[in-house]
């Protein structure tokens, strides 16, 4: 085929358009990774990545790691990397390896989900998979700067990406389909403990199989049958287990440690403090069972909801009552599965939520597989119908993709504080919900203190550091204000005051220097506090 011919094979032009679309959105995040600033969890994850390598290159004898913070209680395969990459490149920012690293490894989960969608609902249902995600704000918001829930979530989409593989060759999963299902398990149990989670997923879909089979062979041949397949996907357990080791050490130290790590999360080892919900500060322990539902119906895009939700009773319904062969359907289950488990578990069990719903992005690898399984049978529904018709489909479906994204380019890089017009935008959720809780505005507010510093360096004191009063990641504010600042949490004596724009912050009367809004919401200021204390950086009650 020349050049210039067109491809007529069936799928060529959804599978172009998702090249197409996975191009653009890697050269967005290559000239983009650098706009994120730093969060709470930065400096103890890079610092856990540092310990990881020690312990690595001293041939496993530094074992600092074994008892930093809480830390060993995770996977560190990310900071692991992370910190190599950067040992490799002493003349590139730690923080920059950072983000460029996680939005590669998001980009490979978008590549990840159209394939599997690809495998579900056919070339289109991949494309809209994929592109469902890339609105995700839960997924893309946090690519760049989550270092735990973000590559976690790619992990278990490899997950379901194996075992929607191997159900297509059942009963007999091909090496290669049981060496990328072993490696997938153990990047996901290795970077959180709770991919054990899996198992669960995947012991749903192969009962269900077992149970639909057992219909039309009788109980004995399907069990076999199911059992024998099980046995082979098991294979990979070897190769998860050495995956699982590599990126969490401790978690191989003792044969029972992940049961440990799994206790220890169980129970909410830290101080109490409040977050804001549906307008209240609520202490965490005390949130509501409807927290987790209400943020994703609130977070997430109407295109990516309703198709999600659409999706999830359509695969219940072909699951049940569909003519595709049991393995067939038994896929459905594993994605319906791995999309709600998680949160009707914890509107079950209602343990400690906090931080919105970052602790669910890896839901939404199989809440956009739904959507792009909606999306595909729409689409395919209607071919029947007249061309304009078919083309007002697809208008329809562009504009639901573009609404998000054109908000995403406004909130940039604050992406992952969307909310969607149920909610009134980030103005209307303002008041109700927590927005930048990962502190990121902090970096674009110092660089513009720093500017009116630079401005104003004669007028300002002399002969020290500038002393900043810091409510929001004070390690993040130090690093990114730099030497010739003291970052404090004392405000009788401060130069300057760094606030983020939520409720557990102080607001004072006091000149305002900088600014940092979307959409007339306010993320982060930055206050002339000089000969005007205040009792504290955090406001009353806090």
């Amino acid at each position: 085929m020349s050049f210039l011919e067109i491809d007529r094979r069936p799928g060529a032009v959804a599978d172009a358009c998702a090249v197409i679309l996975l191009a653009a959105v890697t050269v967005i995040a290559a000239l983009t990774f650098s706009d994120y600033g730093l969060g709470w969890d930065d400096f103890t994850h890079s610092q856990y990545g540092d310990l990881l390598y020690n312990y690595f290159s001293s041939g496993l004898t530094q074992r600092k790691v074994f008892s930093f913070v809480n830390l060993y209680y995770y996977g560190g395969g990310f900071d692991l990397l992370a910190a190599t990459l950067a040992k490799a490149m002493p003349f590139v920012d730690v923080f920059d390896i950072r983000r460029l690293l996680g939005a590669l490894v998001g980009v490979g989960g978008f590549f990840i989900v159209w394939r599997t969608g690809r495998r579900l609902a056919g070339p289109w249902g991949g494309f809209a998979a994929m592109a469902l995600l890339m609105i995700c704000p839960l997924f893309y918001g946090h690519i760049f700067m989550n270092v735990k829930d973000a590559p976690f979530a790619v992990a278990v989409a490899g997950v379901l990406y194996a075992t929607v593989r191997a159900f297509d060759e059942f009963p007999n999963p091909s090496p290669r389909t049981v060496t990328l299902f072993g490696l997938s398990l153990g990047l996901a149990i290795g970077t959180r403990v709770m991919g054990l989670m899996c198992g669960v997923y995947i012991l749903a879909a192969i009962g269900f199989l077992a149970i639909t089979e057992a219909r039309h062979l009788g109980l004995k041949v399907a069990l076999k049958r199911s059992l024998g397949f099980t046995g082979l996907l098991a294979l990979g357990l070897p190769l998860a287990y050495f995956v699982l080791g590599i990126l969490w050490p401790w978690g191989v130290a003792e044969p029972l440690n992940p049961l440990v790590a799994l206790k220890y999360y169980s129970n909410f080892w830290e101080v109490p403090w409040r977050e804001m919900f549906e307008g209240r500060p609520i202490l965490v322990p005390d949130m509501p069972r409807s927290y987790v539902p209400t943020l994703f119906s609130v977070q997430m895009p109407e295109l990516f909801l309703g198709l999600a939700l659409a999706g999830a009773a359509g695969a219940v319904v072909s699951a049940l009552f569909g003519k595709d062969t049991p393995a067939k359907r038994a896929r459905l289950v594993l994605v319906v599965t791995a999309a709600f488990f998680p949160v009707l578990l914890t509107v079950t069990a209602r343990p400690v939520v906090y931080n919105g719903i970052r602790h669910f992005v890896f839901v939404t690898p199989a809440l956009a597989l739904l959507g792009g399984i909606a999306a595909a049978w729409l689409w395919e529904k209607a071919q029947r119908l007249p061309r304009l018709a078919r083309g007002a489909v697809a208008a329809a479906f562009l504009v639901g993709l573009a609404m998000p994204a054109a908000a995403f380019r406004n909130l940039h890089p604050y992406e992952y504080t969307y909310y969607n017009h149920m909610a009134g935008g980030i103005q209307g959720a303002d008041s109700k919900f927590m927005l930048d809780y990962w502190g990121l505005a902090f970096k674009q507010a110092t660089e513009e203190l720093d500017e009116y510093v630079e401005q104003h360096r004669r007028s300002l004191p002399q002969g020290r550091k500038l002393r900043v009063a810091v409510c929001g990641p004070y390690f993040a504010a130090a690093a990114e204000l730099g030497p010739r600042y003291e970052t404090t949490y004392d405000s009788s004596n401060a130069d300057f005051y760094l606030r983020l724009g939520e409720f557990y912050c102080a607001d004072v009367k006091a000149p305002t220097l900088v600014k940092i809004e979307r959409e007339g919401v306010t993320y982060a200021t930055v206050f002339d506090v000089r000969g005007r204390p205040f009792p504290s950086v955090f406001a009353a009650g806090q």
